[in-house]
């Protein structure tokens, strides 16, 4: 056991924050993320008894957000015309809020496609059990000063 080391974060992801290095890219998706197949150049931890806002929360308490790109965290952008609502988003906004100084200013969107593209090239993927839509999250880190 290690103090102060939030509890849902298993020791598999751990030394994979560890091993991670400045501009390393994290993705958390949801129970929908296709993590096994586009993760499949990547290393995949499964969480699937987790939902994408308390992992999100336990990482950014260890993971520094990079501070040399505007946008280290990116959404995975709606469909046009896709009718779906994206209330999870607003606790992404308080969550990043709560770690970065930036705010709500350090979270981008990128279209559904193009995240796909971006996430075969992350150094890790995380298979959650999230149930919402587009709860998709990709994290750049930055470095510990």
């Amino acid at each position: 056991m290690l103090k102060g080391i939030p509890k849902v974060l298993p020791p598999e992801l751990l030394k994979v924050l560890c091993e991670m290095g400045h501009s390393d890219r994290l993705v958390i998706g949801d129970g929908n993320f296709p993590s096994e197949s586009v993760g499949k150049d990547s290393i995949v931890i499964r969480m699937d008894g987790h939902g994408t806002c308390e992992i999100l929360e336990a990482i950014l308490q260890l993971f520094p957000l990079d501070t040399y790109v505007e946008q280290p965290v990116k959404l995975m952008q709606v469909l046009p015309g896709d009718p779906v609502e994206t209330p999870i988003w607003d606790s992404y906004k308080e969550i990043v809020g709560k770690a970065d100084e930036r705010g709500d200013r350090a979270i981008g969107q990128i279209e559904r496609f193009a995240f796909y593209e971006e996430a075969r090239s992350a150094y890790a993927v995380i298979a959650t059990g999230e149930s919402a839509l587009y709860a998709n999250v990709m994290l750049q880190k930055g470095v510990v000063i």
